[in-house]
């Protein structure tokens, strides 16, 4: 994943950065009408491969591994569980409490997941100066 950000200030070899966390629809709300949904606005530490120095504009990479392995956790991992105890639920005429259990039980990776990136958060690298890219 590849996004434009300021650097704010060094600290040693790195740099921490402004990174703007946008909504899934990368805040183009006048496209679909608005949504209202709010971006957010959080620092993080990078490596400074290219020696940026404060207020520049730089392009960050991270890892896209991160981010496609949080959505499985918390998208189809519940909706597997669910399906699950709906088929193990009708074999035992209990077909909402195991369809409730499964989609509980599936949301149990996710919780661990969310434990595992706070202990190691995701790591980003400072590749390049915006004005020498055209886009991202």
């Amino acid at each position: 994943m590849r996004q434009q950000v300021k650097v704010e200030s060094l600290v040693g070899d790195r740099a921490v950065v402004s990174l703007r966390r946008e909504s899934a629809c990368s805040g183009d709300c006048h496209k679909c009408s608005g949504c209202g949904a709010v971006s957010q606005s959080i620092q993080v530490t990078a490596d400074n491969l290219i020696g940026a120095r404060p207020g520049e504009r730089v392009w960050i990479e991270s890892s896209s591994a991160t981010v496609l392995l949080g959505a499985c956790t918390v998208y189809v991992l519940p909706l597997v569980g669910f399906l699950a105890g709906y088929f193990l639920g009708s074999i035992w005429d209990r077909i909402a409490l195991c369809a409730l259990g499964g989609f509980l039980l599936g949301w149990i990776p996710a919780f661990l997941l969310n434990k595992h990136l706070k202990l190691r958060p995701p790591k980003y690298r400072i590749v390049a100066y915006a004005e020498d890219q055209s886009g991202g």
